[in-house]
């Protein structure tokens, strides 16, 4: 539910829908939202991940006449043998050097053929479309150019779902996300190809964010911190799939097809999902809100107030929602200038510009960190799909081990250690041989675990960081930013590491100690009230410092 100015009015409002939801409890309605929602989340992870085999880097050798092709004039031609190339670099397979029998001279030709070795994969888009040499960038555009989708949806897909519902944004972006991924496993133009990885992306948000947000709303209270992690299990049950779908079928087509056909069978299920009560009530639909609580009292087996009272609260969520909306008849000067006054907002104080930077430094090292671990098992792994499971079976304790830690020690001291630890497991892989398979690996699934465990502290964290009046704000516009950095990762994964082996890591280990010594500097918010305006930040501010333990030392 989003948050306004007037917090103590609109907080009142939400306790009685809570109390509503509190009455409703938690039976077939809720687990029937729960399903969808996971099952939307395991559905994208194949698309956000699957680039790790569909466009891996795989050793190609260039096709030179010797080698079988007919090039150039009918004439003798063979290898320069004494001309500074060498054998399996990576000049020689793109360019080949002839010499002309009639005068002893050299030739150079770019390659326009490779051969690929298809020893772990059989097919992909890498040896399809011939992504080699001067067209290997466009191995990490595959990957990005999803992450760029899923930036532009995530700027959109609020204001909509907002506009026109829930549900009906579900079942639109989840309709377009299945048919382009059925349809991406016909193409046979790889420019075709990038359009539609971009629209999915697009339609990502679609899918996972508001799917996630319907199930927020249709959850009571006390149940909402537990279905906020727990939530996120599907998606590393999804990687696991992945990995074993992938290991399966080493087709990228065939693998293509195959984990896109179960979103057809999530379909049905859409016509017995509801609309959130909560935005019926706020979009002024108060029959529909009546008809679908009634429906969920049935399904749970519980029974609510009387349809006037509940009336009466859904109309009165609508009024104070409208009173703090602005005025429907803007301009589009207006409209820019609000906007522009809601992102400056975000940097009017010392403390709240400290806290929104950091924030977003935080969000794009994740989101970096992560996606470039997560596509970075061709280099840190001989079998890729050992290394995608093991990603995967890592992200189930940095799911459910995040609320007990930082109920028991804070945000703040789980946040530093998490990053840091990442960090210094990520720089250990420099030094460490590539021939020490499994240092190798335990150094990246630690790394990994920790920089989950990071994500899902810091998305805690900054949700008690930015004061209520700015706290939707402050949260949207750092995982926007967070965006940039899965952007750039494949780059840093897939051509960085062409002509520097050891920067990814020194890349990813140094920005996430560099985070953790910002994180440092921020305010412990473990029992300290959330602040509802910017001016109220710098009183929560001195009490979290008048508890620190420096504070004690100093008196």
């Amino acid at each position: 539910m989003r948050m306004r100015r007037s917090a103590p009015l609109q907080l009142h409002m939400t306790n009685k829908i809570d109390d509503l939801l509190t009455q409703l409890g938690t039976g077939r309605w809720n687990a029937l939202h729960f399903f969808i929602t996971g099952y939307c989340m395991g559905l994208t992870t194949y698309h956000a991940l699957a680039a790790a085999f569909l466009t891996p880097h795989i050793d190609y050798t260039c096709i030179t006449p010797v080698t079988g092709e007919e090039e150039g004039p009918s004439i003798h031609l063979g290898i320069a043998k004494d001309t500074g190339y060498r054998n399996g670099s990576r000049r020689d397979e793109c360019t080949f050097v002839v010499e002309n029998p009639s005068n002893g001279t050299y030739s150079e030709f770019p390659c326009s053929q490779w051969r690929f070795d298809n020893s772990t994969f059989s097919s992909t888009i890498t040896s399809e479309f011939n992504l080699a040499c001067d067209r290997e960038h466009l191995r990490a555009w595959y990957q990005s150019i999803y992450m760029s989708g899923i930036f532009l949806g995530g700027l959109c897909c609020a204001f909509l779902a907002d506009k026109y519902g829930r549900k009906r944004m579900i079942v639109f972006g989840l309709l377009v996300y299945v048919c382009l991924g059925l349809l991406a496993s016909w193409l046979r133009n790889f420019s075709a190809l990038l359009f539609c990885r971009f629209v999915m992306g697009v339609m990502m948000p679609f899918c996972g964010n508001i799917a996630y947000v319907l199930l927020i709303e249709v959850t009571e209270a006390r149940l909402r911190p537990i279905m906020g992690v727990v939530a996120g299990l599907p998606w590393a049950f999804g990687i696991l799939i992945l990995a074993g779908t992938g290991y399966l079928i080493r087709s990228w087509r065939w693998l293509q097809f195959v984990s896109s056909v179960p979103g057809v069978a999530l379909i049905p299920l859409l016509l017995f999902m509801d609309e959130s009560p909560r935005w019926l009530a706020v979009a002024g639909y108060h029959d529909r809100a009546l008809i679908v609580l009634r429906k969920a009292a049935r399904w749970n087996g519980t029974t609510l107030p009387s349809d006037d009272v509940i009336m009466s609260i859904s109309r009165e969520c609508q009024d104070v929602e409208t009173s703090s909306k602005p005025p429907k008849h803007q301009t589009v000067r207006e409209k820019f200038r609000a906007a522009t006054e809601n992102f400056i907002i975000l940097f009017r104080t010392t403390k709240l510009r400290k806290i929104t930077a950091i924030m977003y430094m935080n969000y794009l090292v994740l989101n970096m960190v992560y996606y470039g671990l997560s596509l970075s098992g061709g280099n840190l792994s001989k079998d890729p799909y050992v290394f995608m499971a093991l990603s995967g079976l890592m992200e189930i304790p940095a799911y459910s081990l995040t609320i007990p830690i930082v109920s028991r020690f804070g945000r703040r001291v789980p946040g530093v250690g998490s990053f840091l630890l990442s960090g210094l497991m990520l720089l250990s892989l420099i030094p460490t041989p590539k021939d020490y398979v499994i240092t190798t690996m335990t150094l990246a699934m630690v790394g990994r675990v920790a920089i989950s465990s990071a994500f899902q502290i810091v998305v805690f964290y900054s949700s008690e960081l930015f004061p209520t009046e700015v706290r939707s704000r402050g949260i949207s516009t750092s995982f926007m930013v967070g965006r940039i950095g899965s952007i750039v990762s494949p780059f840093i994964t897939e051509l960085l590491v062409i002509a520097f082996p050891w920067a990814p890591s020194l890349v990813f280990g140094a920005t996430s100690i560099v985070a953790a010594v910002a994180t440092l500097t921020l305010p412990e918010t473990q029992g300290v009230a959330l602040p509802d305006t910017v001016a109220s930040l710098e009183e929560r501010a001195d009490r979290a410092y008048s508890k620190s333990p420096r504070a004690e030392s100093t008196s």
